[in-house]
């Protein structure tokens, strides 16, 4: 089984960390679906920085960035799972079985 629970752990203290910055400077805290939409954007830094790695844009110092992005995507997902009740580590180990085995399927049928 893949355990995340030490990068959750820190992911969620963290989030916790900025509700309480967040009550401080606005007094309210990102709801999930907040976390959500941050997350999206997220994922449009994250493409654009993509594209300059292949060269399909030109974005200064993108290599650097996109560590970064890449880090910030993990950590959303990280708490918008923990926050939905969501073991990730089971559900990601789920999900590359059934990956895996189609792929083992479509690779047999196609006798390679």
């Amino acid at each position: 089984m893949t355990d995340l629970s030490a990068p959750t752990e820190r992911a969620v203290a963290v989030a916790d960390a900025y509700d309480r910055l967040n009550l401080v400077h606005r007094g309210r805290t990102w709801t999930t679906e907040e976390l959500m939409l941050g997350f999206v954007g997220d994922v449009g830094d994250l493409s654009k920085l993509v594209m300059a790695d292949v060269g399909a844009r030109d974005i200064p110092g993108h290599r650097e960035l996109l560590g970064h992005e890449l880090a910030d995507c993990l950590w959303a997902v990280l708490v918008i799972a923990a926050r939905s009740g969501v073991d990730l580590g089971t559900e990601f180990d789920r999900c590359m079985d059934l990956l895996d085995g189609g792929i083992a399927r479509s690779l047999e049928a196609a006798g390679a």
